[in-house]
């Protein structure tokens, strides 16, 4: 099998940016998934990021935890759990308006790194859009615009640990599921894997590596390419070692954005329906651990004379 794609940004711009170009179609086309190296983000300040992130699960949320296992007698488990996950998380709204003032329990430095790291972030996966745009042969800024709706995009982040598993064998650190959104930036733990992409009918691991950037597409890009790139299943496998950190961005199209293939991208016939994002995501909200083509296919049956963006 291919080993999973990793791609060196610092190449784009030098003589070598048609090379790392075709690494990224090919990572879009063929599986949905690839990792990051030299993005931008120094080093540095992921060293922090993912510092503060394990101190405040030690700080506030282990004991947490282990009161939800004890509660939901989880340690002894003899049969498979199929309606949870062992994962200890909170949520960070960074668009339109930020939350983060009202999370409980988040220590002064680690508010303002994450404001900082949302920052950074935004601004990669703005520029990734754009080389997108660039493979796909859709104008610059097409993506965002598509995006926009009437308040600029949906932006925010999962902040996520998996403590070690008594046994992993009978439930998953997250259960197999497509990404709803639009494009998915993931710093996770350098050290513990876990997490696993499906292709070509296998479980693949995605690499843990210092300081890298993990990127993922979702549903609406699948939309909006017609089909040409696709979300891709994943999943995260507890362990019996270590606690792994993963942090989850996502870019995603503002609530009232209607999402609808490019016509540019349309040869033959229209593959996906038109929608406006919030009804899909209401939809998600009750199947995510489902397959995505009844969910694309619901979209179909309610699709109405929704306006064409001009995007």
């Amino acid at each position: 099998m291919a080993t999973f794609p990793v791609i060196n940004l610092e190449k784009l711009n030098g003589e070598e940016r048609a090379t790392i170009m075709e690494q990224i179609k090919d990572a879009c086309e063929n599986w949905g998934f690839f990792e990051l190296l030299n993005h931008g983000i120094p080093h540095e300040f992921l060293d922090t990021v993912e510092r503060l992130t394990k101190e405040h699960y030690k700080k506030c949320m282990e004991q947490r935890f282990k009161e939800l296992v004890a509660s939901k007698a989880l340690e002894g488990l003899q049969a498979e759990v199929t309606d949870m996950d062992w994962e200890s998380t909170f949520f960070l709204r960074h668009l339109p308006e930020s939350n983060m003032a009202e999370i409980p329990d988040l220590a002064h430095e680690y508010r303002k790194v994450m404001k900082e790291f949302a920052l950074k972030l935004e601004k990669l996966a703005e520029e990734l859009l754009d080389l997108l745009c660039e493979n796909l042969g859709l104008e610059k800024g097409y993506l965002k615009k598509a995006f926009h709706g009437t308040r600029g995009p949906t932006f925010g982040t999962k902040v996520s640990n998996y403590p070690p598993c008594p046994k992993p064998d009978k439930i998953k650190g997250l259960r197999a599921h497509t990404d709803a959104g639009g494009i998915i930036l993931l710093f996770q733990d350098p050290q513990v894997s876990g997490l696993q992409l499906l292709k070509d009918g296998q479980w693949v691991d995605v690499p843990p590596m210092r300081h890298s950037i993990v990127i993922n597409l979702g549903d609406q890009l699948e939309v909006i390419t017609n089909g040409k790139y696709k979300s891709v299943e994943h999943r995260v496998i507890a362990q019996t070692n270590g606690a792994r950190m993963s942090i989850a961005s996502f870019y995603n199209p503002g609530s009232d954005a209607i999402i609808h293939p490019a016509p540019a991208l349309v040869e033959n016939k229209q593959l996906y329906p038109k929608f406006v994002f919030e009804d899909y995501m209401k939809l998600y909200a009750g199947l995510k651990f489902q397959a995505k083509e009844p969910r694309f296919q619901a979209m179909k049956v309610r699709e109405t004379t929704l306006p064409i963006a001009t995007a």
